[in-house]
């Protein structure tokens, strides 16, 4: 068969990753020394390849992180309270699997945001569903939903994401419909689906912050009691960089965060 008629096919059955493979194979004179089942693998290789990066971009874009962050370049040198040891666990993503929470306070500058969304893209990269958001945001978007009918769907669309990121947490003070809202997210979630949430605001005043106490107590036992912990210390690391502007700007990625 003459491979013109076979590139058509793979074009028709949007097999990229094996068209790409095999316009390589048949422009490589090495290839033919390979057996039938080794340049075939190779084929079927290359489109797994091509899907899993097709996925993950699609995931990544879904996401909207606000940083392109990774787990493999936090810095750990700068002395923020950061547990190489409990990152790298959360790393490996069973705390997603296990519907588990995580939550990041620490002062504006040490690295909450980046950490937060390093952490959302190892997720996407594990093939979970992930959205970043930050809360004020968040609450406009629940207001419009309000408006125009669409209350439920939106409510319906948070609760089947496998990872939700709320960034900036306890910045503005809560309304009545905010802290029903939070409520609303957080029970559809719980046991469910994971959250990650990042605060500047010390976790014992979060029950304050929320003010309804009994509403306070209803969010609060939905999201902390299952959650994993990670508070930072420190100077900000903007200042830091702001103060050294020369020092190692090629080595730490994660200087320029909230």
């Amino acid at each position: 068969m003459l491979p013109h008629p076979t590139i058509e096919k793979l074009h028709a059955l949007n097999l990229r990753g094996m068209l790409c493979a095999f316009q390589e194979q048949a422009s490589m004179p090495e290839a033919a020394r390979l057996s039938f089942d080794e340049r075939f693998g190779l084929l079927v290789d290359r489109e797994l390849d091509e899907r899993h990066n097709r996925m993950l971009a699609t995931r990544l874009k879904t996401a909207r992180l606000r940083q392109s962050a990774v787990i493999e370049d936090i810095d750990f040198r700068h002395p923020r309270g950061l547990d190489r040891a409990l990152i790298l666990s959360l790393a490996s993503c069973q705390w997603v699997k296990k519907r588990d929470n995580c939550l990041i306070t620490g002062p504006t500058g040490v690295g909450k945001t980046y950490l937060a969304c390093a952490l959302a893209n190892k997720a996407c990269r594990e093939r979970c569903s992930v959205r970043y958001v930050r809360l004020s945001r968040l609450f406009q978007e629940m207001s419009t939903a309000r408006v125009d009918g669409t209350y439920t769907r939106c409510l319906t669309a948070l609760a089947r994401l496998d990872l939700l990121l709320i960034d900036d947490w306890g910045v503005e003070p809560l309304g009545d419909e905010q802290r029903r809202d939070l409520l609303e997210i957080f029970d559809d979630r719980y046991d469910r689906r994971s959250t990650l949430v990042t605060s500047q605001l010390p976790m014992e005043h979060w029950h304050e912050y929320i003010g309804d106490p009994t509403l306070a107590d209803a969010i609060l036992d939905r999201l902390v009691h299952n959650a994993h912990r990670i508070s930072l210390t420190g100077e900000s690391m903007r200042k830091k960089r702001t103060t050294n502007p020369g020092e190692d700007d090629t080595t730490t990625s994660d200087t320029l965060t909230s």
